[in-house]
This record gives structure tokens, sequence and C-alpha cells, in this order.
């Protein structure tokens, strides 16, 4: 049997298979302390206090991804917070809800299939209504469970679909008009780092990126185009906050096409968007402690963190 065109080849099939069965071969890691920002099961952020004792160290927002569908929650991106943790940072993780709250929860390494069946991606608007009630709670929350982190120097961080959400996240100032997440001015961020996003919402439909997951997310093709102007981060440029974006070049889960079009949506909007491509890398080192990958994560949040 041969590939189909267009379709990611054997070896890269099994590069990536074999990526991610290593990035979610690490044991969970349990966070420092656990606090709610909502009602809902889900509305829940896991904290985690930098592993050297520092007072003072920025606090690092991460936002799992999972193509916003709900049986990928943020246990597997436990041991990356632990990671940013052991590297000095004070780590909020944040849980929000996807789509398919029927969907047993697993910690799995199983991206979404691409043929677009199992659980319906993300929840229409409530998957927004959370991120940005989590990052509004935020400074207030780690200011109580971690008494060491510093507020005033907050990197979001969000790897696959959790990219997307960083990038959205810090694009709440620009939301069009009316719209029940805008802020009326930027959110007090020193950046965003976004590791593999979901971050234009054209290119990923026209390629398929996990089965059709944004326009799942946005509640199917009916009144696709007036949502994606509130969800799109390739719509909502320029931001004016520090982004840089980590990709790698051999992902086939969210293709490096995807990044660059919003990077160069972004120039288009007279705005730099950092683009770091990482060679004989795929979707999952960025988020694997053991990944030469993951290092440069690292440092780029050091970047703009300190």
């Amino acid at each position: 049997m041969t590939d189909s065109p267009g379709s990611p080849d054997s070896a890269a099939r099994g590069r990536d298979a074999a990526e991610s069965a290593a990035a979610f071969a690490h044991p969970a890691v349990a966070p420092d302390r656990t606090a709610a920002y909502g009602d809902h099961p889900d509305q829940v952020v896991d904290f985690y206090a930098p592993r050297d004792g520092r007072t003072g160290a920025p606090l690092v927002v991460l936002l799992h991804g999972g193509a916003w569908r709900a049986p990928y929650d943020r246990a597997h991106l436990s041991p990356f917070a632990d990671f940013l943790a052991r590297r000095g940072f004070a780590v909020a993780s944040v849980e929000y809800r996807r789509g398919g709250d029927d969907i047993p929860r697993q910690r799995g390494g199983e991206e979404p299939r691409q043929d677009g069946s199992g659980p319906v991606a993300g929840r229409w608007p409530e998957t927004f209504d959370d991120v940005a009630a989590a990052l509004d709670a935020l400074p207030a929350l780690a200011s109580r469970e971690l008494p060491g982190a510093d507020v005033r120097r907050i990197v979001v961080c969000g790897h696959s679909a959790g990219g997307h959400l960083a990038l959205w996240a810090a694009a709440r100032h620009v939301l069009p008009a009316g719209s029940p997440w805008r802020l009326p001015a930027p959110p007090p961020l020193r950046g965003v780092v976004a590791l593999a996003p979901i971050a234009d919402f054209a290119t990923a439909v026209e390629l398929g990126v996990c089965g059709g997951a944004v326009t799942q997310l946005l509640g199917g093709e009916a009144g696709f185009a007036e949502r994606a102007a509130h969800a799109d981060p390739g719509a909502l440029l320029p931001t004016g906050i520090a982004t840089a974006i980590v990709h790698g070049v051999e992902d086939i889960v969210v293709p490096r096409a995807v990044s660059e079009a919003y990077v160069d949506a972004a120039a288009r909007s007279g705005e730099t968007v950092g683009l770091t491509l990482l060679g004989e890398a795929g979707h999952f080192p960025l988020i694997d402690p053991a990944a030469d990958a993951c290092a440069v994560v690292a440092e780029e949040i050091t970047q703009l963190a300190w």
C-alpha cells in the first residue's frame, strides 16, 4: 500500500509515533497546589513552585493541547510544567472545558484521529469563556497559591491547540467590538511563546489539521466566518505583545505552514513575530523534557520572562 499524494509518508508517521511515545512516557507530576477559577470541574489551575525555592520568579502560564478535545487534559503537560519549575519558573497549568464532556478523560499520547472521528473539538463559547476567566483570575490566584511568584512578569505558553489559546489570550484587546472576551487594554503579559500553534485558521482548515478540529471548535460551518473573527489569532493582529513561535520542521500534526501563515499575517499588520524552526523535530519534542527541543523552548521563555 502506498501513501496518498500530499499525505505524510511512512517514515514521517513513524517519527511522529516515536516522538509521541517518548513525550508521553514521562509519569505525570502532581502539582504543589490546585485552585479553582470557576464552578465547573474543569475550571482549575495547577500550580508548580520553582524547585530552587527562589522568590520573585516569573510566572509561566501553560495551556495544553489535544485539539480542544476532552480526552486530552492538562495531565500530559505536567512533566513539562515540572521541567520549567526545575528551571526556576513559577508555573500555572490551566485546565479548560473542551469538546465532548461525556468522553472519559485519558492521558494517552495518541493525538486525535485525522479522519475527524472521535470526540468533537472544543465547546463554543465555553472554551473561550474559560481561558479568558482563568487569565483574568490568575494574578490573584498565583499571589495566593505561589507567594514567591512575580505576577508582574507573566509569560503565556501553549502547545498545539493550547498555542492557539495562548495567542488568542494575548489578543483579547483587539477582539471585535462587542466581544464578551474583549479587554479595554492589552493584557499585562511579558510575552507569548506558542509551540506548534494552530495559529492561522484558514491554513489549518486548508490542511485538515487534526481532522477538521478548527471547524468543530467554532461549532461547525454555519457561522464559521463570524465566529472566526472572534477566535482566529491570524485575524487578531497586531497585538503589540512580544510573541515567539517554536515549530518543528518535521511536524505532521500541525505543519509549519500554519505558523508561517501567522507570522506572515503579523508582518502585514506591521508586527514582528519571532519564529524558531527546529530541524529534526516534529510536534511532541517541544513538550518532552528529555528532548533538546524542550531546552530551546525554555530559553525562549527565559528571554521574555527576565
